[in-house]
Formats: structure tokens, C-alpha cells, sequence
């Protein structure tokens, strides 16, 4: 601003007014240099010298923003650049999972292999898991065609080999665990293993010479064979389920044709894999179980949970009734859990066994507490009968008390209304004895052995609507196995069942199981 009060510079051009042409420049009456802050905004006015008068005066004025506001910003950008931080995180997590994952499945897969499986199916795993996952499998299919290969050079060999050799490779051949067969366009068969004679149940002079209908009435294996010989050389596999007097077997019949001049020759071999059946079919329903016992205590969490939101400050009873049906179905779900990582350890053949100090009489005694409004929901009396002393045992906690909570859990479960569950333990020549009787619905002999096995649930149409999921029994008895002991039944139907658990006392008795 000059002297004459002319704008002759401002930030914003329509307000400059000062003209030069004709006053010059000309000296401020009364210069002075200022600064004051007001309204929000700082206010500073300085005098120019222009040679040795002050002859101009620069006005500022800029906003100022408030101090927390300044810091919100600040705030707010840190906490963008740390949620896009965490979500890289989690995004890098979830990659390297995948990865894995596969890996980990790959482990199994050579653990099993170590072990002595050899069939691809129970070794591949699921082509979704990556690229690791994909090179495994191709490298199994390829250890499979290799296997097949020498089994078919084998087969070559044995029909045209000179008479010289023949007993070698037919020994070869009858060592082989899969059975073969080869069998002429007129479906004889022209050749068996030993193999091949088991599976089929029969001889193999018996077999040699006679149609492959006469020992295996199966019309889909008989059109297999002939489209085998004849002009389309088909290659198909067959899966036959037979029934035999105390159960079935699954056959797979695997079709190939073998040509070495007339007549027409077909391979068929011949493999056993009924306990791979047996094993997918259990983890299905294993699945199908699991899904629904998870689904039970889940819903029951969300029912009471949003009575626990309905529920008024002052309606404290119905609160605590739902809290205390929220925690009893955690530690359900917390059991169910528990139970599928033993399994897979099992399966495994990594789970081991900790080494605690654990006070039998405590352990028995939360039980009690902890099944005591079951016992009276269902009017069922459960008495606990336990000597004055119990020694302490050197085992794992956890894995101890989960076995006896089964024991109990499946006593209340079969044991019908204003029935009685009685809990008897006595500890005399070293041993720790915890017999848990009940008067239910019983056990039969023909299932009597098969309680303990992994995933089995009986046929008895009284427990239909009871579930479970067929791991309790197996997991306690491998349990109690590891500590050196083991569990024993005995049962009778509509009279009750007596589960006996039995465990050595003392301090080196952990550490001679493990080993």
C-alpha cells in the first residue's frame, strides 16, 4: 500500500488501484510496523523503505487452523496408514497360509507314504491348494503309470516268455499284491496270479481256462473285457461291490489291452479297496457328524445370547441363566475341538502326553460340579464315592480329565430319566482304578467290541435321536494307553453299562508309556 493509500501488489489482482504515472513516490506520514492476532487470523503490517524514506506498507493476513484440529488430522492419518498396513498384513497372512497349507498336507501325504500307503488315492491331495499341491499330484500319477507299466512289461513277458524263464516270472508275478488276469477275446482266462485266485475266491488251476462270468457274475466287467479284445481297445475300470457272508468287498477291475498278434489278449487287474471305502465313507459321516454337533452348541450360543440383549438390568436370574448356558456350551465346543486336533495328531502318530502334577480328588471333584445340573435336568441321580486320600499323578491334565469327562458325558447320555450314574474310584497295589457305572440302556455283544474304534456309532435305534460323534471312547482308551493303562467294559442290555478305567501309580510310569 503507498502513501497515498494505492494497492500497488495484492494476491488478488482486481484490488490493485495504485497509479504511478504522475504522484511518484511519496513518504509515509507516520510509519509503523505491527503484528496482532484476532478472529482466528494473524494481522501483520510492515513499513518498506524504498531509498531512505519509508514510502510503502506490507499487509498480511493469513488464517489460522486450531491446534486440535492440526492433531485430528495427524491422528487421521496415521490411523489410515495402519489400517492399510494391517490389511496388507493380512493379505501377505493369507498367502503365505495357502502356501502352507499345501505344504503341510504334502507332509502327511510322505508321512503316509513312509508308512507303507501306496494308493494314490489316499495320497493325492486337492489341486486348489497351489502349485506344490498340483507337482505332487502329477508326481504320484506319474509313480502310478511307471507302477503300471512294469506291471504290464510283466505281463508281456509272461506271455511270451520261453518256457525256460516262465517260472521266474510267474513267481514274479504271484508276489505281486494286486491280482492279473489275462483273458482271450473269447473271455478264458489264459493266466492268474495268486493273487488274482484270493480276490476271486477260488484256485488258480480252477480259474485258468474257464470265462471270467463263471467266477465274477458281472455283466459291466464282461463288456469291459470284450471292448478290451476287440477293435476300439478301450481302456475302463470297474468297481464291484460283492457280498460275502459277514460283510462286502470292493474289487476294482482295472481293463487294458494287451496286443501281441492273434488271438486278442486283455489285462485286468485286480485290487482290494474296501478300507479305502471304509475310510472315505467314515469321514464323510465323521463330517456330516461333526458339522451337526458343532452346529448344536453354536445355535444355542446365538438363542441365548440375544436373550441375554432382551434381558432388563434388573432381570439379573435370566442373565445369569444365560450366561452360564453361553459357557457350558464354549466349553463344549471347546471339547469338540479338542477331540478333532487329538484325531488328527492320532492319525498322525504325533500325539504325545504332558507331564503335570494332577490331583486326582480335584479332577473328580470338578467333574462333578461340572455334570451335576445335566444329572438333575434329566432326574438322574450321580454320586461320586471317592476315599479319603488319592495319590497324586504325574500325567497329563488335560488329556486325563478329558478322558474320564467322556466316560461320565456318555454315562448321563444312554442312562434314560431318573435313572442312577454312580462314579466308585479305589487306588490299591499301584494302580488307580475310576469305575463309572450306570443303569442304561446297555450295550450288545456284537457291539461291544467295535465301541472304541474311531467314529462308531451304534445301530441301536434308541440312540438314533442321541448324537455324538463316535470319538469319546476312542480317544479316551488311546489316551489312558499312553499313561500306561487302559479301559475295559462290561455291559448288559437294559441293565447298564460298567466302564473301568484303570491307571498305574507312579512317578516313572508317564515316562516308560511315551517311550
Amino acid at each position: 500500500v503507498l502513501a497515498d493509500g494505492g494497492v500497488l501488489a495484492d494476491s488478488q489482482p482486481l484490488l490493485i488501484t495504485a497509479d504511478l504515472s504522475g504522484s511518484g513516490w511519496k513518504s509515509l506520514p507516520d510509519p509503523k510496523s505491527t503484528s496482532n492476532v484476532s478472529a482466528g487470523a494473524v494481522h501483520v503490517n510492515r513499513t518498506l523503505m524504498i531509498g531512505s524514506k519509508p514510502t510503502a506498507r506490507l499487509e498480511i493476513v493469513a488464517g489460522l487452523k486450531p491446534l486440535h484440529e492440526s492433531l485430528w488430522e495427524a491422528q487421521a492419518g496415521v490411523g489410515l496408514i495402519g489400517v492399510f498396513s494391517l490389511l496388507a498384513l493380512w493379505l501377505v497372512y493369507r498367502q503365505l497360509r495357502k502356501k502352507l497349507q499345501g505344504l503341510g498336507i504334502i507332509r502327511e501325504s510322505l508321512l503316509a507314504l513312509s508308512r507303507g500307503e501306496t494308493s494314490r488315492s489316499a495320497l493325492a491331495i486337492a489341486g486348489n491348494l497351489g502349485e506344490e499341491a498340483e507337482a505332487w499330484n502329477r508326481i504320484l500319477s506319474e509313480q502310478e503309470s511307471l507302477h503300471r507299466k512294469a506291471v504290464m512289461r510283466s505281463a508281456f513277458e509272461v506271455v511270451g516268455s520261453s518256457s525256460s524263464n516262465h517260472e521266474d516270472l510267474s513267481g514274479g508275478c504271484d508276489a505281486m499284491a494286486q491280482g492279473l488276469l489275462l483273458i482271450d477275446e473269447k473271455l478264458r482266462i489264459r493266466y492268474a496270479n495268486n493273487s488274482a485266485a484270493v480276490f476271486l475266491r477260488s484256485d488258480v488251476q480252477d480259474l485258468v481256462g474257464h470265462t471270467i462270468t463263471d467266477h465274477l457274475e458281472n455283466e459291466e466287467l464282461a463288456t469291459s473285457v470284450k471292448d478290451a479284445v476287440g477293435a476300439d481297445h478301450r481302456r475302463t475300470t470297474q468297481i464291484v461291490d460283492r457280498r460275502l457272508g459277514n460283510g462286502s468287498e470292493v474289487l476294482k477291475f482295472t481293463v487294458r489291452p494287451v496286443r501281441r498278434g492273434d488271438p486278442a489278449t486283455a489285462m485286468v487287474m485286480i485290487e482290494d479297496i474296501t478300507q479305502q471305502r471304509v475310510a472315505e465313507e467314515s469321514s464323510r459321516q465323521f463330517v456330516a457328524q461333526a458339522t451337526h454337533e458343532l452346529r448344536t452348541p453354536l445355535t444355542n450360543i446365538r438363542l441365548y445370547l440375544e436373550d441375554l440383549l432382551d434381558c432388563t438390568k434388573e432381570d439379573a436370574t435370566s442373565q445369569a441363566a444365560s450366561l452360564n448356558v453361553i459357557n457350558q456350551e464354549t466349553h463344549r465346543l471347546e471339547r469338540m475341538v479338542s477331540d478333532l486336533l487329538s484325531v488328527s495328531e492320532i492319525e498322525a502318530g504325533s500325539l504325545r502326553v504332558g507331564h503335570d502334577d494332577v490331583r486326582v480328588d480335584k479332577m473328580l471333584r470338578q467333574i462333578e460340579e461340572e455334570f451335576c445340573a445335566l444329572a438333575k435336568d434329566k432326574q438322574i441321580n450321580l454320586s461320586f464315592n471317592l476315599p479319603p486320600k488319592l495319590p497324586v499323578l504325574q500325567a497329563d491334565r488335560d488329556k486325563l480329565t478329558a478322558a474320564v469327562h467322556n466316560l461320565v458325558a456318555n454315562a448321563l447320555k444312554y442312562t434314560p430319566e431318573e435313572g442312577r450314574v454312580s462314579v466308585h474310584v479305589e487306588s490299591e497295589n499301584g494302580e488307580l482304578v475310576i469305575e463309572v457305572t450306570d443303569t442304561g440302556i446297555g450295550i450288545s455283544s456284537e457291539e461291544r467290541g467295535h465301541i472304541f474304534e474311531r467314529f462308531f456309532r451304534s445301530s441301536d435305534e434308541r440312540i438314533a435321536e442321541i448324537t455324538g460323534s463316535g470319538l469319546g471312547l476312542a480317544l479316551a482308551r488311546d489316551v489312558v494307553r499312553l499313561h500306561g493303562g487302559d479301559i475295559t467294559v462290561e455291559s448288559e442290555i437294559r441293565r447298564g453299562s460298567t466302564f473301568t478305567l484303570t491307571l498305574p501309580v507312579g512317578e516313572d510310569v508317564l515316562a516308560t508309556a511315551i517311550e
